[in-house]
């Protein structure tokens, strides 16, 4: 009997049990469009995380200051003390200093209540300066951004994000209007575009006025020069590894420590929360596609089981086709025909359905499921070797059969 003559013979033979062929096959099938379908989670899950860590800045670093400890001993954790000053900002823009960070944008953070009318609204005020829309990455939808001599004469400018400005005035139009923050009068000059949240922070949230109107009209105090953070932005993405260096030398230089654990700062990168973030995506993606893999299981079995079925049901065809010389590879290569062809339909129909929900379900979800050629190549090919792995044990079963005992079964 031919290659050809088999496949027919076995696809024959599948189609004279619809029924029972079709749910043997649905357990290959649910597992495949489950694979798929969890590997496109995972995959659009890492670029999500990467896009959010993205909109942070090109090529940022970000400097956090150590923890505080209080007269009882209780310890902050890091980002409560105030280690970082703009004194340290200024020295990490000197091109002499650090040659690789091509912008420093410094930061100093509160949480305000802002006035417009009869309006009130609660948000981040950030005080900072005209390096802070490149080293975020941020643009403005309208009117313009703090300016240098903002700076400078520590004018009561700001400039809103857009929900902010939306609360406010309802609408963000809202350039030329006037908001009070802390008493003080503020005259909104731009609005950022929307930048959507990262992980902790509504990216549209926020009124950005110049550091030095924060901390002299608005914060004060005794650290009126310390900073909450300290954005770095790179020359490129080449040099990320260089300015990192330069940056953590010159602060420990500036704080005057000698050994870098003893650091009262904390620098920290995109690759490195992008790293982290992968590495959890992974983890999660590979757990919850083992899950997966186990209906893949029950189905090799239920291929297994009909296939038994198969011989048993068969076993005076199979004694007939030995008498007449049929040599017991030919019986084997019969029933693992079968067998993969099972396994076949099963994979190609779960990765139809694995791509028709992977279509249809970012819609319903709100999330985003990458289909990923390999994932499915590799779930077809999984899916035949399914059918093959589970259908030699019937298939040989068949192959020994004696002639004799098989023409006398009823």
């Amino acid at each position: 009997m031919t290659w050809w003559e088999t496949i027919r013979t076995g696809w024959d033979a599948i189609r004279g049990h619809r029924l029972r062929s079709g749910l043997t096959m649905l357990g290959i099938l649910i597992g495949i469009a489950a694979v798929v379908l969890t590997v496109g989670l995972g995959l659009g899950s890492q670029q999500e995380v990467g896009a959010r860590i993205s909109s942070l800045g090109s090529n940022l670093l970000i400097v956090t200051p150590g923890s505080s400890t209080t007269t009882a001993g209780v310890r902050g954790g890091f980002g409560t003390a105030s280690t970082l000053t703009t004194d340290d900002a200024d020295a990490l823009a000197s091109p002499v200093a650090a040659p690789d960070i091509a912008a420093v944008a410094p930061i100093k953070s509160s949480s305000q209540a802002l006035t417009a009318g009869s309006a009130n609204w609660t948000t981040s005020v950030v005080g900072t300066d005209s390096s802070w829309l490149d080293v975020r990455a941020r643009s403005l939808s309208d009117g313009r951004f703090i300016s240098t001599a903002d700076v400078a004469d520590s004018a009561a400018v700001t400039v809103l994000g857009s929900e902010t400005a939306t609360e406010l005035f309802g609408s963000p139009d809202a350039v030329g209007r006037i908001v009070t923050i802390n008493n003080v009068e503020f005259t909104v000059v731009g609005v950022l575009a929307s930048a959507g949240s990262d992980a902790s922070t509504n990216l549209d949230d926020q009124a950005v006025v110049p550091i030095s109107t924060a901390s002299n009209r608005l914060v004060g105090g005794a650290t009126r020069n310390a900073v909450s953070t300290i954005y770095i932005q790179a020359a490129s993405p080449d040099v990320l590894s260089a300015a990192y260096q330069e940056a953590d030398a010159l602060l420990l230089n500036l704080h005057h420590i000698a050994t870098p654990t003893s650091a009262d700062f904390t620098i920290s990168s995109q690759q490195t929360l992008l790293a982290t973030a992968t590495s959890v995506s992974r983890t999660l993606t590979i757990l919850l596609t083992g899950i997966a893999a186990l209906s893949l299981l029950v189905g090799g079995i239920g291929v297994m089981n009909i296939m038994l079925v198969s011989v048993t049901e068969r076993t005076r065809e199979i004694g007939l086709r030995k008498a007449l010389g049929a040599p017991p590879a030919a019986i084997r290569r019969q029933f693992l025909v079968e067998a993969t062809v099972l396994g076949l339909a099963g994979g190609v129909l779960g990765a139809v359905l694995g791509i028709g929900c992977a279509l249809l379900l970012p819609g319903l979800l709100g999330t985003t499921i990458v289909v990923s050629p390999a994932a499915v190549i590799g779930s077809i090919a999984i899916a035949m070797a399914i059918g093959v792995i589970f259908g030699v044990y019937p298939a040989t079963r068949a192959a020994r059969m004696a002639p004799i005992d098989a023409l006398r079964s009823e």
